[in-house]
């Protein structure tokens, strides 16, 4: 496998890569931040292989509160393009949406804790998803949801939000959930914000969440299985 140059968009210092970084880091692969809460600038795409883009409690709508999303749109497009490997998780899967013309807009329920998806038909045949199992728990924290993209196939559904997961020709994929949570950033992220842990029917509070910690080795695995994927497609 040639080492890679992957780079990263991180919106908020406690929404960081997690475990993508022991996988760079066990297979020799390069990883570069853009980290929008420091002003850090943008490179263009031909400085990197793959782009990751993270989560964050700001909309894709957000612009006048967060003027980088402007670029940073502008550079997701440009990857995709470019024929880059583009990974977008939580904010990041709604980035690219939003990019590929689809309509991002607040989900009926918040979805905050570990709650299970299944998989689509069509993910059930896909090499990749097919080895995971049709239904299984992940960790989710968001509000917003989106159209799918008219040129994406959907892979996953949860009770509380049908667009869990899409792909578009094995190059771009977009996750509402956060396979690559680790013990530390789970602790992260509910520290800052405990303040939507507030009574709702997918919303657990803290202590659910943190009860369930034993659910991250699985799902860093299937970050492992997506990101091996994506390596040799």
């Amino acid at each position: 496998m040639k080492k890679l140059s992957i780079h990263c968009f991180q919106h908020v210092s406690f929404e960081d890569p997690g475990c993508i970084t022991q996988w760079c880091r066990e297979k020799g692969h390069e990883m570069t931040f853009t980290r929008f809460f420091e002003k850090d600038t943008i490179p263009s795409t031909d400085e990197y292989d793959w782009l990751v883009i993270m989560g964050g409690p700001m909309g894709v709508y957000d612009e006048n509160r967060y003027q980088w999303l402007v670029k940073e749109k502008e550079a997701i497009k440009a990857a995709i393009n470019a024929g880059k490997k583009v990974l977008g998780i939580c904010l990041g899967s709604q980035l690219i949406a939003d990019v590929l013309g689809a309509k991002v807009f607040p989900n009926r329920e918040k979805e905050i804790g570990w709650f299970n998806i299944s998989l689509t038909e069509q993910a059930k045949l896909h090499p990749l998803w097919q080895a995971m199992g049709e239904s299984f728990p992940v960790f989710h924290w968001h509000g917003d949801t989106f159209d799918l993209p008219q040129q994406a196939q959907l892979l996953a559904s949860s009770e509380a939000c049908r667009n869990q997961a899409f792909t578009v020709n094995d190059q771009v994929i977009g996750l509402q959930f956060h396979f690559e949570v680790t013990a530390q950033s789970l602790e992260a992220m509910v520290e800052n914000g405990k303040e939507e842990l507030t009574h709702g029917t997918y919303i657990q509070d803290a202590v659910a969440i943190s009860n369930q910690r034993h659910l991250i080795a699985g799902n860093n695995e299937k970050m492992f299985r997506v990101l091996d994927y994506l390596a040799g497609n």
